[in-house]
């Protein structure tokens, strides 16, 4: 996939660009953006188009709304803010297809920007609806996908359009090029020693990730609360602490099929509650059955500081503790810092998932480690080794 023609390579003077991008980005109750990464992101591939005298037509699509039209899912406020960052107007369409669109899209000049309104107010988005798709292409002349986060989404604007458009008019943007070249350099073309980090709640989410990986990476180290199922399946006790009790038999598998290099937390931090205040102390052994455990403990801090210390590639997806609560954001902490310590002297750190981003950025590490990817669900999904149809469409080079 990495072999895609680029933006770079498309004649876009003139043209109408539909760029899929990923806006979308976190709300607060009066529509405010807290975190415009997503948005920072796509500004090279903007930028590139308006700059050569193309005319760029966004599309995203913003949280999930349940029927039609929510004004609470906006993307007018990812309008504003990218216009404060491309120091330019960006006019804000009343929909992302019917006739007023239509003529906005016809008026546009060159150097121009246009965010077109949620594609996933119309049911026809997630349907890849062929009415739909039609709309949409008729808005533009050429196609950019930039949106990573919703490129293993087989819907309207990821795959609809390139589709219809046909080859020669389809292409992937700088941040898509980014994390193919990153993700896919990492998995396929690692420096050893490659040490991947996953945690975060469920196992049943990362079942085929840990199995692609533990064929190509040096160790796996677990935290969160998926380590509890492993726990679980070596017939250890777990008080209340999550766990998947269907995933015992997978977990025990796994444990089975490479003893030597998925590592578990040697200690655990537990509490009654999950809280700001909450009393903790850190065991060994079995966990009460009126405590749970919420983040890994010292030693495993001290373990995994270790095994990251000496690798070459790091990949990290999910979190090690409830670090949004600060007695439990030891362990996802010290992860963040021996990533951003490496990375320093020359390894390269990658950084997968919502939860694993977010706690960079609430501990300002996020300037410090190689790569933050900006697809949760696809970066997974890119782990397990799964193709995406709507990146594998687009023009090769």
């Amino acid at each position: 996939m990495t072999g895609k023609k680029t933006v770079a390579q498309l004649n876009v003077r003139d043209r109408r660009v539909l760029v899929r991008v990923d806006f979308n980005v976190p709300l607060d109750e009066n529509s405010h953006i807290t975190n415009d990464r997503r948005i920072v992101a796509a500004l090279p591939t903007i930028r590139n188009i308006i700059e050569r005298g193309g005319k760029a037509i966004l599309l995203s699509h913003l949280g999930r709304p349940k029927s039609g039209r929510d004004p609470k899912l906006s993307l007018a406020p990812a309008a504003v803010r990218l216009g404060e960052l491309l120091h330019k107007p960006v006019q804000m369409a009343p929909d992302c297809i019917g006739s007023a669109v239509e003529t906005l899209s016809r008026q546009m000049g060159a150097g121009e920007v246009l965010m077109l309104e949620n594609t996933r107010f119309h049911k026809g988005e997630e349907k890849n609806d062929p009415a739909f798709v039609a709309e949409l292409a008729g808005l533009g002349d050429l196609y950019v996908n930039d949106a990573f986060g919703a490129a293993h989404r087989r819907h309207a604007s990821t795959y609809g359009i390139p589709a219809r458009l046909g080859t020669g008019r389809r292409v992937i943007g700088f941040l898509i090029e980014k994390e193919l070249k990153f993700l896919g350099d990492a998995l396929e073309r690692p420096a050893r020693p490659f040490v991947a980090i996953l945690g975060g709640a469920k196992v049943s989410d990362k079942i085929a990730v840990i199995e692609n990986l533990l064929r190509k990476a040096d160790l796996v180290l677990i935290g969160g609360a998926m380590a509890y199922t492993f726990f679980l399946a070596q017939g250890r006790k777990i008080g209340k602490s999550l766990c998947e009790k269907g995933q015992i038999h997978l977990a025990a598998q796994l444990l089975a099929q490479a003893p030597n290099k998925l590592i578990l937390p040697v200690d655990t931090l537990i509490a009654s509650e999950i809280s700001d205040t909450a009393a903790t102390e850190v065991t060994s052994d079995a966990i009460p059955d009126d405590k749970e455990g919420l983040d890994i403990g010292p030693r495993t801090i001290e373990l995994y500081r270790e095994k990251i210390d000496s690798a070459k590639t790091v990949v990290w997806n999910g979190p090690m503790g409830v670090f949004e609560k600060k007695p439990f954001q030891n362990g996802t902490r010290a992860v963040a810092e021996a990533l951003g310590r490496i990375t320093a002297r020359g390894a390269t750190t990658i950084v997968g998932g919502g939860d694993s981003a977010s706690a960079l950025e609430q501990f300002h590490l996020a300037d410090k480690v190689t790569h933050v990817s900006t697809g949760g669900g696809a970066s997974l999904e890119f782990m397990e080794g799964r193709g995406f149809e709507c990146l594998d469409i687009l023009d090769a080079r």
